[in-house]
Parts: structure tokens; sequence; C-alpha cells
């Protein structure tokens, strides 16, 4: 029914706030999942560096990284797969969908954290405005190409 995990069909869940990097049944959905695909990326050899409830429950985000160059690619690619198979072992369908229902909700979705040496040395601010000012002009093309409502949800 695409509801996310343990979501009571008939109700959303109560606002956002205590399910972010939250603990306990109340707040959190989800958790063996997230574990066993931690379990089974780092048994796969992928560099994967935590997990933290997002701001709706059963709503998780893992990263991943750090990776030299073009091999982030393909930690996320096969991170994303063992993903959908390890939910498989517990029923669960995986949506990648910032917003997954309607509502008060931040958007959650794929972010990149880039960090270069330039960056972390004194002054390194600077490198960061320029890289982002290398990124801006497409900024609204990515917002609608990685949403599914073509950017409806960031207005």
């Amino acid at each position: 029914d695409r509801h996310p995990h343990n979501k009571p069909t008939n109700k959303n869940p109560g606002p956002q706030g205590p399910y972010y990097c939250g603990v306990g049944a109340d707040k959190v959905k989800g958790r063996k999942i997230v574990e066993a695909h931690y379990r089974a990326c780092l048994y796969a050899g992928l560099s994967i560096g935590g997990t933290n409830a997002e701001v709706m429950p059963s709503q998780w985000e893992y990263q991943i990284g750090p990776c030299v160059g073009i091999d982030i690619g393909d930690h996320i690619w096969v991170a994303r797969w063992i993903l959908h198979r390890v939910a498989e072992e517990f029923n669960v369908v995986v949506s990648f969908d910032p917003k997954p229902i309607p509502g008060d909700w931040n958007g959650a979705g794929c972010h990149t954290n880039v960090s270069t040496l330039s960056m972390r040395e004194e002054g390194g601010i600077q490198k960061i405005y320029e890289a982002i000012e290398k990124m801006e002009p497409k900024h609204a093309e990515l917002i609608v190409s990685y949403d599914p409502t073509d950017g409806e949800d960031n207005k």
C-alpha cells in the first residue's frame, strides 16, 4: 500500500521533531532493516560511514564514503541494491522519494558532502563558496531530475 514502514494506514505520525536521530520504539521504525543493511554493506567491502533516523518515522539516511574520485558512484549504487535486497527479507519496499507522504515534513534525499584539501585549510570557506557558485546554474534542473514530483515539493 506504499505507506511508510509500520505507519498506521489510517493516520499520519505526529509532527516532525522527535524522530531525527531518535531512539525508542515510539520514535523510530525499521532499525533492524537499517542495521542489517549496514552490516551487509560492510561485508561487501563498501565504504559506509554511518546511519541515522530522519525526520519521519521509518525514514533513514546512510552515509557512503569517504571514497576517492568516481568510486563513490559504485559504492552508492551497490549500497542501494543491497538495501532493496535486505528490505525484501522484511517484506518492505524501499523508496528514495525525498517526501514519501504529503505534509509538513523536511525533504530528505540524496545529498552530497564534498570536501577538498583547500576547503579544509585556513581560508577554505572561500573555496567552498567558489564550488557552490560553480554548481548553482544546475540547481533547479537537478532538483527536478531527482525529485519524483518534478520539484513541486520544494516550492
